[in-house]
């Protein structure tokens, strides 16, 4: 899924009022983002740990998005638009590594987007991880075959 730039204006936008909750001067706190995106409403909402609501907005070009592999679609605009939000996001004061999550509506994980740390920003992208339950699975067995 391609993005507009008023798209990945209103994501960045809605990361910049995620980050004024976390200002630079205030004591850390453990926590990682959990983002929800609505596909009928195209609303995106985060959250803290407690599942306290931290802001919502809603992305026009995402309202009742046919896609069956919405989320599939939309971590990769998500996760560009944190990558390209890297200075605002690392003077948030949470407590290092923590990361930005995509959640369902069950507020279930779904994938992690970025994971950010002292020493680096790690982007997790879906290249990285693909095939990996298979090779873990695969060594697993090799290793109860023993």
């Amino acid at each position: 899924m391609t993005a507009s730039q008023q798209t990945i204006q209103q994501i960045e936008r809605a990361i910049r009022k995620v980050a004024a909750n976390f200002p630079k001067e205030a004591e850390p706190v453990l926590t990682d983002i959990h983002l929800w995106v609505n596909p009928y409403t195209g609303e995106i909402r985060s959250y803290n740990d407690d599942d306290e609501e931290l802001d919502r907005c809603v992305v026009e070009e995402w309202i009742k998005s046919p896609q069956e592999d919405f989320y599939e679609r939309v971590a990769p605009v998500l996760r560009q638009c944190i990558e390209q939000m890297r200075p605002v996001v690392e003077q948030m004061s949470i407590m290092r590594p923590f990361s930005f999550v995509l959640i369902d509506e069950d507020h279930e994980t779904l994938q992690d987007l970025v994971i950010i740390d002292d020493e680096q920003t790690v982007v997790l992208g879906g290249t990285l991880l693909k095939g990996l339950e298979k090779d873990l699975d695969d060594f697993l067995q090799k290793l109860l075959a023993e």
